[in-house]
């Protein structure tokens, strides 16, 4: 059987159980579409959590980062690992107490204010929206290479899948969605990492086959490659070349990025009782932390094939000639995510750290995807990973859109608009909300402003400066107000913005065309930072106008004591 079939058989058969779940799984109320009933047992709400975290980001490009970016990298591991902590400690259970439906709905409550719900509407909308552009962009580059169609039409696919079982299902057809997503994921991940970490090391477990020898010449593999690398004239993988002020501002944006991801967040409104969102957060990150620890060795590997492929006698000897290049190069290069520039005429692939020199570019997306056509692994594996791309991707991108249209349903129209509107009518409204809000995700992911990781990195970034603060002072603070909450929310979301526009160049005003990652406006803090930075300003600004207004009425008062010190595990209360 070729590999066209293969792959198509393999996707075919995941898309058909992720459709059959949904049909099975159909929301029949809005409890159902918002929070899947809140009848999820807490391991598959933690292996739900889990697929719904590890994003195109985490599967595709994560690894492809760290493949080329080394030790400055590592950071994305720490900071969305932390957040995780962060989320289990200071909020998932606090806000299952609450028992809402959306991010929203409780900081509306929380500060007593429809402004300040709307204004969370409006920073979830953008650091969502933001977030699933990258979801859509690594839908595309997996469907380009495997199924052999271009980016548009692999994104227009991967749309109507997902206009399938989450336009049906909603949350409780979503959730039962992701567990099968995670175990398709999770599966396509580690088993070619398993196979190319025994190639290299003869160690079957990644992880351990990173600190092991390479079996080639009997030295540390991370060593080796660091002499790939620095011979070839590359950044040293190994060492800091980034500023810590930027690494640690970094790693803080993610972390608390992460801990205010809505979508995210409303995966703890699922389970029954508070007790239950602690063990899934628990839960998420034991599943989350079995692809984050085989991660590194993936990058590594990748790295270390890559270069050996381009130099198939060493580094020291003759480059590969274009017209001997295995397969795969071929295959990736129809894609336009590899591509080769015989800037010399020679006819050979100078892979070098000389930019002028270089004659080949790799993007990072396709790392993981390309590994098991580097290691040459069967075919079978090449389908799996295929199948595992698209369910990262499918899975966080179904999270997200339904944290957008839960937010435009419930808190925009139920909330403001039409607060009379029957369950049906509501139930209705959500899934038009969450057609609308598919649509525009495939539109926008037609054209991102980063790869994959990178744009999700910014999602992270907005998210930090604007939910974060918000849900933390709701919950730990009885003195902040709804004018501090909403000042703090809109200060922080404006500034991070606009910094992060002038970073990019994407205003239109003298030299800013001429920014870019390694020339920051401010210190060395780069745009995907500053989101720390944003959250810091939050925190100052509410503060500030709430001790300059009035103090908080009483019963609000009662209500941040009764989240913050929960009684016991029983049932939450709400609807």
């Amino acid at each position: 059987m070729d590999q066209f079939t293969l792959n198509l058989l393999v996707v075919g058969a995941t898309f058909a159980l992720y459709i059959g779940i949904a049909i099975w799984a159909r929301a029949g109320s809005t409890a159902e579409f918002y929070a899947a009933g809140r009848g999820v047992h807490p391991v598959m709400n933690g292996m739900a959590t889990g697929a719904d975290w590890m994003s195109a980001a985490s599967f595709i490009s994560m690894a492809g980062l760290i493949a080329f970016g080394g030790y400055d990298t590592s950071v994305y591991l720490m900071g969305w690992t932390g957040g995780y902590v962060l989320l289990a400690m200071l909020l998932a259970p606090y806000l299952r107490k609450f028992g809402k439906f959306t991010v929203p709905e409780f900081i509306g409550d929380r500060f007593y204010s429809p402004t300040a719900r709307m204004v969370a509407v409006i920073c979830l909308i953008v650091a969502s929206v933001t977030y699933v552009i990258g979801q859509m962009t690594g839908v595309g580059v997996a469907f380009s290479r495997f199924l052999e169609v271009s980016s548009t039409t692999g994104l227009l696919i991967g749309a109507a899948i997902v206009f399938m079982y989450a336009v049906l299902g909603g949350m409780k057809g979503i959730t039962y969605t992701q567990v099968a997503q995670y175990v398709v994921l999770i599966t396509a991940y580690t088993i070619p990492a398993v196979f190319i970490s025994l190639q290299l090391t003869g160690n079957p477990i990644p992880g351990l086959g990173l600190f092991s020898n390479d079996v080639a010449n009997g030295q540390p593999i991370l060593s080796t490659l660091e002499g790939l690398v620095t011979d070839l004239g590359f950044k040293s993988y190994l060492t800091q070349s980034d500023t810590t002020l930027n690494m640690f501002l970094f790693t803080l944006s993610l972390m608390i990025g992460t801990a205010g991801l809505p979508h995210v967040i409303i995966r703890f409104f699922t389970v029954p009782r508070v007790s239950d969102a602690r063990w899934s957060a628990g839960w998420a990150l034991v599943f989350i932390a079995i692809l984050y620890i085989t991660a590194p060795a993936v990058a590594a590997m990748a790295r270390m094939n890559l270069i050996n492929t381009m130099y198939p006698n060493g580094v020291a000897e003759q480059p590969v000639a274009r017209a001997d290049v295995p397969d795969w190069v071929d295959n990736w290069e129809k894609t336009g995510l590899l591509k080769f520039e015989d800037k010399n005429g020679d006819g050979l692939i100078q892979y070098v750290g000389d930019k002028d020199a270089n004659e080949l570019t790799v993007n990072n997306d396709i790392m993981v995807l390309a590994n098991p056509e580097i290691a040459q692994l069967p075919g079978w594996v090449i389908a799996l990973v295929a199948a595992g791309g698209l369910a990262a991707a499918l899975s966080t991108a179904a999270g997200l859109l339904l944290a957008i249209s839960s937010a435009i349903s419930h808190d925009l129209i139920k909330g403001q608009l039409n607060p009379n509107i029957s369950e049906k009518g509501e139930l209705l409204a959500a899934r038009i909300s969450m057609a609308v809000a598919i649509a525009v995700a495939t539109y926008l992911g037609l054209n991102p402003p980063g790869f994959a990781a990178q744009t999700v990195a910014l999602a992270f970034g907005l998210a930090a400066c604007s939910i974060f603060p918000a849900l933390m002072m709701g919950i730990f603070s009885k003195r902040i107000n709804n004018k501090g909450a909403v000042a703090g929310m809109l200060v922080g979301l404006i500034v991070t913005l606009v910094y992060i526009f002038l970073h990019k160049g994407w205003f239109f005003l003298p030299d800013t065309n001429s920014f870019s990652d390694s020339d920051p406006l401010l210190l060395s803090i780069k745009s995907t930072s500053f989101g720390a930075v944003g959250a810091l300003i939050n925190f100052v600004v509410a503060y500030v106008v709430s001790n300059a207004t009035e103090d908080t009425p009483e019963e609000i008062q009662e209500l941040v004591e009764s989240i913050r010190i929960p009684k016991g595990a029983g049932a939450a209360t709400g609807h």
